[in-house]
């Protein structure tokens, strides 16, 4: 059988529509044919992708509580990438590079979700132990959606409608303008990159911005305790502008009842007490802004947000009951491997048995270093493998339904429920903290990478893709995102705060919000310290006038819980695509697309170098003798000029994403 390189991309007109009796779906590159796939090419880029997009997105994720996606990226890189080569990359050699590269999302999501409660738990975590957990995570997820592949993929073809794989689908059978895409996405990672990485790293211009030199505004954040805050990076331009105007809205508007309602109302009410308040140290009226924000409102925050991942585990209750069924009937009845046709043909069963013995092997000898009774290592074991076995299917139908995955929901489910065991049993403190989130992390990121993953699959299976070459390298792209993920986290807590300012650390902040969540809950079952449950409930109560208003209270409750100053450029990146969108309206037809798919270009430009911007001056950090005092401006501590050619420069990036969306392509 030949190799055939280059057949003609044109999805067939079934590929969206379930079949009518009698009929079949041939992809892009039928069974028959034969293309360059599994090469070294493929498996070294989507190595190199993998590690870069890792870092990004676990610096970002931790900033913002919003990850970056990075199949679009990458499959815009990827496409531009065959052209630098003689031959030039296959369709299904790029699927190999995006599928591998996707890996870094996705353990990243189930890594961020947990793992930084134990640094800010302070357990004394080892890096292997952080890395571990991402990889037995990651791989359970690949071994346990294996068996359900043929019947989301193949079996319900055209039921669902698999939103992100549709769009990964159509960029790469529309890949002829995938030479400028590239170039216009890594010249927007270098301007943010360069941007963020001097605005973060050094003292040049202020990163944030709060108009205290004009004295109204100081006066009203002094009387009132009314702090206005603008974090002017890149990054966070770009991801407001991914968000779109109704979710950055939404957003900025849990930012604002945070900052100009409650802790307002919080110091109007507590400046009559002239003792301290629970949760609270000092008295209220000695309390500044950020304090009275870090010791109560960021509370309900966390109340907002938990419930809204608990109305999230019931509002998928159907999907998770079907979920179920159709696991244990894949695992049941599978027959991996004895169809021959190359376009449905998986790893052997035997193989995927095997390895989720060894990983179930290795989970043990994990948890075996803890030096805990045989009945602990068990039932850690047995939780460990049986959420993610159930939750892997939980994750696959949601993102095969609405690319929205539960995890939060789930990973909290885990928490409560391993809590609940290990206590029973007499195991808390420390050890008992540290069990729980290590479950939760291996599971939260099975779920984040079994949902990941079955959007590859179904994009490969649209264009053709051998499903045994997916499903072996994707365990190579866990691998190195598992490393590159739990390094980047380890390097991270040597120079952050993770979640909340602990007196006396000078290092800057990152808010993990997701983590703050699982640690509050954790410490909750696992000590005996009084428990906040008035303002977890005042949370809870937004959250629910949030879902009967029908808007995201997730979102809402991020606001609520981040820092001002993330929430307001989230907005202006919202206003920005706004704007740009409108224009491309205007202009209609190819030119309007063009300019629509330009502005999320450069967005996904900016998110990624700024990240990766931030996450090199964090790493300089860890330099003996590194001063942020190396590279300072001469008006730097000056804020009547320092903070406005700080919203100057961040107008520019503002510009330069607007006239570069606007610019003809050549």
């Amino acid at each position: 059988m030949n190799v055939i390189d280059q057949p003609s991309a044109v999805l067939p007109e079934n590929a969206y529509h379930p079949l009518k009796p009698g009929e079949s779906y041939t992809p892009i590159v039928p069974a028959a044919m034969q293309q360059h796939e599994m090469t070294w090419r493929s498996v070294l880029w989507g190595v190199f992708f993998c590690a870069v997009f890792t870092v990004a997105s676990a610096y970002s994720t931790l900033k913002v509580g919003q990850g970056m996606e990075a199949a679009i990226p990458i499959s815009i890189l990827a496409i531009g990438l065959a052209r630098l080569f003689k031959r030039r990359s296959t369709l299904l050699e790029n699927v190999i590079i995006i599928g591998m590269g996707g890996a870094s999302a996705a353990v990243v999501a189930g890594a961020v979700f947990t793992l930084p409660a134990l640094y800010s738990l302070h357990l004394d975590t080892h890096p292997l132990q952080t890395v571990f957990i991402c990889l037995a995570g990651g791989c359970l997820g690949v071994l346990f959606v294996i068996p359900l592949r043929r019947y989301f993929v193949r079996e319900m073809h055209g039921r669902f409608p698999f939103p992100e794989a549709t769009a990964i689908t159509e960029v790469l059978v529309t890949g002829e303008k995938g030479g400028t895409q590239a170039r216009l996405l890594l010249e927007a990672t270098c301007v943010a990159g360069i941007f963020d990485f001097f605005a973060t790293t050094f003292h040049v211009w202020k990163e944030y911005v709060n108009f205290q030199f004009i004295p109204i505004v100081r006066n009203i954040a002094d009387r009132g305790r009314m702090v206005f805050n603008f974090d002017a990076i890149g990054f966070i331009l770009g991801l407001g502008y991914v968000m779109g105007l109704p979710s950055a809205l939404l957003f900025c508007a849990g930012g604002v009842l945070a900052n100009f309602v409650l802790v307002p109302v919080v110091w109007y009410l507590g400046s009559h007490i002239a003792m301290p308040v629970y949760p609270g140290t000092i008295p209220v009226d000695h309390m500044t802004a950020a304090q009275i924000y870090s010791g109560y409102v960021r509370y309900i925050g966390v109340g907002a947000i938990a419930t809204a991942g608990i109305l999230g585990v019931i509002k998928s209750l159907r999907v998770i009951a079907g979920s179920f069924s159709i696991a244990l009937r894949a695992f049941h009845g599978g027959k991996a491997g004895d169809v021959q046709e190359r376009t449905d043909r998986d790893v052997p069963m035997i193989s995927i048995l095997i390895g989720i013995l060894l990983s179930a092997l290795a989970v043990a000898i994990f948890f075996g270093k803890f030096q805990v009774s045989w009945t602990i290592l068990g039932w850690g074991l047995l939780l460990t493998l049986v959420f993610a076995f159930f939750f892997a299917s939980v994750a696959a139908n949601a993102i095969a339904t609405t690319a929205n995955n539960p995890a939060s929901g789930m990973t909290m489910l885990t928490v409560i429920i391993s809590s609940i065991v290990f206590v029973r049993f007499g195991l808390t403190g420390t050890t008992g903290m540290f069990f729980v989130m290590a479950i939760a992390g291996m599971v939260c990121t099975a779920l984040c990478v079994s949902g990941q993953f079955i959007t590859d699959l179904k994009a490969g299976y649209w264009v053709g893709s051998t499903p045994s070459a997916q499903e072996k390298v994707k365990f190579i792209g866990v691998i190195t995102a598992a490393a590159a993920a739990g390094l980047t986290i380890v390097m991270l807590a040597h120079t952050f705060q993770f979640g909340e300012i602990t007196p006396g650390d000078p290092r800057p902040l990152l808010a993990a919000p997701q983590a703050s969540i699982m640690k509050a809950l954790v410490v909750g079952f696992m000590s005996r310290q009084p428990v906040t449950w008035l303002l977890f409930g005042i949370g809870a109560m937004i959250t629910l006038c949030m879902e009967m208003l029908g808007k995201s209270p997730l979102v809402f409750a991020l606001g609520i819980y981040l820092p001002l100053g993330l929430t307001t450029p989230i907005l202006a990146g919202g206003y920005l695509s706004h704007f740009v969108s409108k224009r491309s309206i205007k202009l209609g037809g190819e030119a309007g697309r063009s300019v629509r798919e330009r502005g999320i270009i450069l967005a996904s430009g900016l998110m990624a170098g700024g990240a990766l911007g931030g996450v090199l001056g964090a790493a300089l950090r860890m330099i003996p003798g590194f001063r942020e005092e190396l590279i300072q401006t001469p008006f730097y501590d000056n804020d009547l000029i320092s903070q406005p050619v700080a919203i100057v420069l961040f107008v520019g990036l503002c510009v330069y994403v607007w006239l570069k969306s606007q610019k003809k392509e050549a």
